[in-house]
């Protein structure tokens, strides 16, 4: 999880820092729905409602949003790129998946177009 110490806007809160900062963490790093994150909060004891999780996420969530993508791994030197058709409410979309060589997926594309510049979308946002 990540280091509270240097969040000193969050002191003054109702709940602990730590509950404060699971809440957020988990919301943005497993892109939870603020009643997933309810009910995680609720299975350790924390009665909080999701209104109060949406609030801490807005108010702390890009901090906490930078932190987890300056810590993620780097992926792996091989990548390997999928496409499939899927034929969603009678119209063809095609999927582009994009796979390191151990297995974590680094990005997912739905798109409703298959061209050059459909391709190109894809590179720009998985090399972002």
């Amino acid at each position: 999880m990540l280091n509270l110490d240097d969040l000193s806007r969050l002191k003054g809160y109702r709940f602990p820092r730590t509950v404060i900062g699971y809440a957020v963490w988990a919301y943005h790093r497993f892109a939870l729905s603020l009643r997933d994150v309810e009910d995680l909060l609720a299975e350790r004891g924390v009665a909080v409602s999701y209104e109060t999780i949406r609030v801490w996420v807005a108010k702390f969530g890009t901090q906490f949003a930078a932190k987890i993508r300056r810590d993620r791994p780097w992926p792996a030197d091989k990548w390997h790129l999928d496409e499939v058709v899927l034929k969603i409410n009678g119209t063809k979309h095609w999927l582009w998946r994009a796979i390191d060589a151990k297995g974590d997926v680094l990005d997912i594309l739905v798109q409703s177009c298959r061209d050059t510049a459909a391709a190109k979308q894809f590179m720009r946002k998985l090399f972002k």
